[in-house]
């Protein structure tokens, strides 16, 4: 029995020659039902090739090391924490060795030598004072000499360092900032400049493009790093006769807690971006891949459904005269076969296209360096090729079963009448979503803190498919209401569209329905970005109270002696230094534990109020000292964590802490979901500075003196602008919109998809008209008065389209706003909304006014006679 069941299911998918020539000729014959299939199946195989090019670029992609470029092997510490066997979060900052893993890696055998390294953040600036960047703006980093010896840099001119007042500069960086062998160099570690000797002019083998190096004697590099007993990276050289592979392999053995780097891998250790990208690149690819090959299979059986409802009288007629369903199985499977494999084919190409454009979406946010390569290899063109076969296969076994299943008699009745009830199990369906979606949104069942907000906005799913279900019950209901509004009955025209839509309100439901579901998934997708942004910037404008705030290129930061120096200032009240970074909390989860990663920022709590109003509901915010944190509402609710209690956190460079709560507050979209002191967070980041100080000014203190008087106290800081608040909103960091923009991306192909599903199946219902349309203009109608009855319908299918899409998204919005600023009213875009009516109009006039001329376009007396076009 198992045996004949395979061979069946063989025989239905794998189509044999004489069907596909048999499939060829019913294509020919019918290309008006299979060219939303198709189409579909070009778009969906575009998407997922696209997909399927950024996974394998950030799984096998790397960028070539440049100082490391000498060392066989590189070793890091672990940059990720592992959420589970396959998902990690990439930590923020650096995460460090401790210097003694440099002797233990040096006693591996078959280890010629190991170098420790570290990387310190530094601005170099001009003669002008003008600071001097890297090749296309990447940072210029400064390192012990000892280092030099991994790429290998040579001193072209001059002589290494020795003494804590000398430095040698790579070439290009050297004819950029204008210096030569004894010429001194301004050098700012932080915010504080110091004066070094140029003793030598290095080079190295290769072009450095992603850095500009300069270099310390090791023990000064030492005492800038702030880490005297922490180094950034090793680099090691192999004895003669031992590969780098089988080098690697034994250093695991023997230090198991490094992470060890071969070939284009070593770049990893040396630049943290590209291998925050690849994480970041091989984690959406394969969440929106996966995703895509879902709605390619829905999307192509809503269409192929709509192409064999069309074909009923064939295949009823095929049933008639003996056909059996395994028969009707493979035509349509050898159908969709050929269709699938030449539209895969045909999306191969806008495939490559899209992956780029994908790419340059991830650069311009942010989330991928300028010099993050794609490789357009074959797998994922195969891959895309093969998935869309499947799902398009897949997609015609579910829409064909009930047409291959019925009895021949039972098929000619459902040819001459179309059902006009739902299915039970559909009404069932569609009626026990919606008091689901209402209790996920609205009925605090779901897991509190940020969750509630993304299970709110995740629910509006059960109301696109509530939509889909009930869609021609909702439609014959609002059109017994609203229809006369709609399609007041003044001229023939209008009488006909008023007619015909009460007459085919299924058929006009099924154009309705899917147009309202993207109307719902892009106003929820559009409102909710707006509603948290608006959040965000609702709390920054309230939260922030300080009258001045001092920032500083991001590479370059502000150290902890600026601070000094502001609060001798006179006239300011109260000086706050804000350092951020991220936090990883770890809580307990069902049976096990859960982590989430916030925003975290560092501040001195002394008078916060009156920097920052972070809207303080519980405990006290001048506790905030030592080991404890302060949490947002939403943190707080989810980690569970009250004032009083500890918690586990780890820190942006994996610093495990246990701090007590001392407070929860309100603000956190607007100022980060995790406050803690200072000291601690600076501590913890890579450059060990400020991203930002605000400034109170004293009562009574005369703003431009103020100011006049902060300049002066931070001159001798040549990277530090002092500015009004609104500098402190555009510092790095804050209001970012990086992760919001990448969503946007995966959102509006998911959109346009819908769209394009949504386009197929108002011109196939439209197409297939052609017969009545002939039948109305050789009774008297002329082309004007048809075309004017299809845009009342139009109209209608417009109107229930956005009625029914703004209806489904109100409680997702209105739970998503409660989850994440505790209002029920979301923030509604103006320009967001016009968006979605002008496209929900284009999309759907646009499409049935050029189906309706194309089907119009043959004499009434040829056209009344076709079965379709």
């Amino acid at each position: 029995m198992v045996i004949r069941a395979v061979r069946r299911l063989i025989g239905i998918m794998i189509p044999l020659p004489r069907d596909l020539a048999l499939a060829w000729s019913t294509i020919r014959g019918n290309k008006g039902g299979f060219a939303g299939s198709f189409v579909a199946i070009v778009v969906g195989s575009a998407v997922i090739a696209a997909c399927g090019i950024l996974l394998q670029s950030g799984l096998s992609n790397g960028v070539t090391p440049e100082r490391y470029a000498g060392a066989a092997v590189t070793i890091g510490a672990p940059q990720s924490f592992w959420l589970d066997e396959s998902a990690e979060v990439r930590y923020r900052e650096r995460v460090t060795l401790p210097a003694d893993a440099v002797a233990a890696v040096a006693a591996v055998p078959g280890v010629a030598s190991a170098v420790g390294d570290v990387s310190i953040q530094v601005s170099l600036l001009s003669a002008d004072g003008d600071v001097v960047t890297g090749p296309h703006d990447f940072p210029v980093l400064g390192h012990g000499w000892s280092a030099a010896a991994l790429a290998p840099f040579t001193v072209d001119q001059g002589r290494a360092p020795t003494e804590p007042g000398e430095v040698v500069l790579d070439a290009d960086l050297a004819a950029r900032a204008g210096l030569s062998i004894d010429s001194t160099a301004q050098i700012v570690v932080g915010s504080t400049p110091a004066a070094y000797q140029v003793v030598g002019i290095a080079r190295a083998p290769a072009t450095l493009d992603r850095q500009s190096a300069l270099f310390f004697s090791d023990d000064q590099a030492t005492r800038l790093s702030g880490r005297p007993d922490r180094v950034d990276a090793i680099g090691v050289s192999a004895a003669p006769g031992v590969a780098a592979e089988e080098l690697a392999e034994r250093i695991r053995a023997a230090v198991p807690e490094v992470v060890v780097h071969t070939g284009a891998d070593r770049g990893d250790v040396e630049f943290l971006d590209v291998g925050d990208a690849r994480s970041l690149v091989v984690e959406s690819a394969a969440s929106f891949g996966g995703t895509m090959v879902l709605i390619v299979v829905f999307v192509v059986a809503s269409t192929l459904a709509l192409s064999v409802r069309q074909r009923r009288r064939e295949l009823a007629l095929l049933r008639a005269i003996g056909t059996t369903p395994r028969q009707i199985h493979g035509m349509v499977s050898a159908e969709m076969t050929l269709v699938s494999l030449v539209g895969a084919l045909v999306g191969v190409l806008p495939g490559i296209a899209l992956a780029y454009a994908m790419r340059g979406v991830f650069v311009l946010v942010g989330a991928a360096p300028p010099d993050f390569a794609l490789q357009v290899g074959v797998l994922p063109l195969l891959a895309a090729l093969v998935l869309c076969v499947i799902s398009a296969r897949l997609a015609g076994w579910l829409v064909v079963r009930r047409a291959a299943r019925v009895s021949p008699v039972e098929a000619l009745g459902d040819a001459a009448i179309e059902p006009k009830r739902l299915g039970k199990i559909r009404l069932i369906i569609g009626v026990l979503l919606i008091p689901l979606g209402l209790l996920l949104t609205l009925g605090n069942v779901a897991s509190p803190g940020d969750s509630a907000a993304d299970t709110a906005a995740s629910a509006v799913l059960l109301f696109v498919v509530a939509l889909g279900c009930l869609g021609p019950l909702l439609f014959n209901g609002a059109l017994r209401l609203f229809g006369r509004l709609v399609n007041p009955r003044t001229t023939a025209s209008s009488f006909l569209a008023r007619s015909n839509t009460r007459a085919n309100w299924r058929q006009l439901s099924a154009a309705a329905t899917p147009l309202a579901m993207g109307v719902t998934l892009a106003a929820v997708q559009v409102f909710g970005a707006s509603t948290t942004l608006g959040g965000a910037q609702r709390q920054l404008a309230e939260g922030l109270r300080a009258d001045y705030a001092l920032t500083a290129p991001s590479a370059a930061g502000i150290s902890p002696e600026v601070v000094d120096a502001v609060r001798q200032t006179s006239g300011v009240a109260v000086v706050t230094p804000v350092a951020r970074s991220q936090a990883l909390l770890t809580f307990p989860s069902e049976d096990s534990t859960a982590t989430r990663v916030f925003a975290a920022q560092g501040v001195t709590p002394d008078r916060l109020s009156e920097t920052i109003d972070l809207a303080v509901t519980q405990g006290d915010i001048a506790e905030l000292r030592g080991e404890t944190v302060a949490l947002s509402r939403i943190a707080a609710e989810t980690v569970r964590g009250t004032v009083g209690e500890t918690i586990e956190l780890r820190l942006g460079d994996s610093h495990l802490l246990n701090p007590r709560v001392v407070a929860i507050y309100e603000n956190g979209l607007g100022f980060g979901d995790v406050t803690l002191p200072n000291e601690l967070v600076v501590a913890h980041t890579t450059a060990q500075v400020n991203s930002a100080v605000l400034v109170s000014a004293a009562d009574g203190a005369d703003p431009t003196a103020l100011q006049q008087a902060l300049r002066g106290a931070v001159e001798r800081f040549p990277t530090v602008q002092v500015g009004d608040r609104e500098r402190f909103l555009a510092a790095p960091g804050v209001g970012g919109t990086g992760d919001w923009a990448l969503n946007l991306l995966f959102q509006t192909l998911l959109l346009g998809y819908i769209a394009i599903a949504v386009v197929n199946t108002l011109v196939m219902a439209t197409t297939a008209r052609v017969r009545e349309f002939a039948m109305l203009r050789l009774i008297g109608a002329s082309r004007d008065q048809v075309r004017k009855m299809v845009s009342g319908e139009a109209r209608v299918v417009v109107v229930m389209a956005l009625l029914f899409g703004s209806l489904a998204m109100i409680p997702p919005l209105v739970g998503f706003s409660l989850g994440l600023t505790q209002s029920a009213a979301p923030s509604f875009s103006l320009l967001g909304a016009i968006a979605i009516v002008a496209l929900t109009v284009a999309l759907s006039w646009g499409a049935i006014t050029v189906a309706t001329r194309f089907a119009m376009r043959a004499a009434p007396a040829d056209a009344i006679g076709e079965r379709s076009c």
